[in-house]
């Protein structure tokens, strides 16, 4: 298990793969397998089962988790970045390595 960086609700770019150029917001981050979903990027269509709640069933469109290592997060500029830490006012923050930016 690797040290995950990116957090969620983080703007994040995609690097490699099918939707590599692809921009979004991270939903939710799977930390033991080193995993991420984000917005509106890597969608699936999921076939559902009629149920007493949906009672026609059907195909529905959501968003499929892909590897962090794919990831890289953006500044406030818009370009993309590593993370490191800097202790500031007693606090530890997270900065953009480009920019020099607090996150």
């Amino acid at each position: 298990m690797i040290k995950i960086k990116i957090k969620t609700g983080d703007q994040v770019k995609v690097l490699s793969g099918d939707h590599k150029g692809s921009e979004g917001k991270v939903l939710k981050i799977f930390r033991i397998k080193n995993l991420a979903i984000v917005e509106g990027v890597n969608m699936v269509k999921k076939h559902n089962k009629p149920s007493s709640q949906n009672p026609k069933g059907g195909i529905t469109e959501k968003e499929a988790a892909m590897h962090i290592s794919n990831l890289s997060l953006l500044t406030s500029k818009g370009e993309t970045t590593r993370i490191g830490y800097k202790t500031v006012e007693g606090k530890k923050s997270r900065v953009a390595l480009k920019s020099d930016e607090i996150i």
